[in-house]
């Protein structure tokens, strides 16, 4: 069964930091590129970041460049997002995505807050 779970969300002040991981299960990770979106309330699905399958060349949204990183542990199966400085408009429920094997996880979410 192919499957991605998220973690590592939670309420934080502006600018603070969260790691979010992403574990799969189901596939072989090392051989597909990865990506994270995320949606605020009242707002569509926004990609903002992706990696390639050896975890070179990452790229991000415009919104998350300099703050955000991606990366990710082709050992364990795992994609991680390392966010600092988070401001009040990263709030959202954080999703990882497998584009080649068309499959989400259920989602992490990310409050900002004071």
């Amino acid at each position: 069964q192919v499957q991605l779970v998220e973690s590592g969300g939670g309420l934080v002040q502006p600018g603070g930091s969260l790691r979010l991981s992403c574990a799969a299960s189901g596939f072989r990770f090392s051989m597909y590129p990865m990506n994270w979106y995320r949606q605020a309330p009242g707002r569509g699905r926004e990609w903002i970041s992706g990696i390639s399958p050896p975890g070179r060349n990452p790229n991000y949204a415009a919104s998350v460049e300099g703050r955000f990183t991606i990366s990710r542990d082709n050992s364990n199966g795992t994609v991680y997002l390392q966010m600092d400085s988070l401001k009040l408009e990263d709030t959202a429920v954080y999703f990882c995505y497998a584009p080649q094997r068309g499959v989400w996880g259920q989602g992490t979410q990310v409050t900002v807050s004071t």
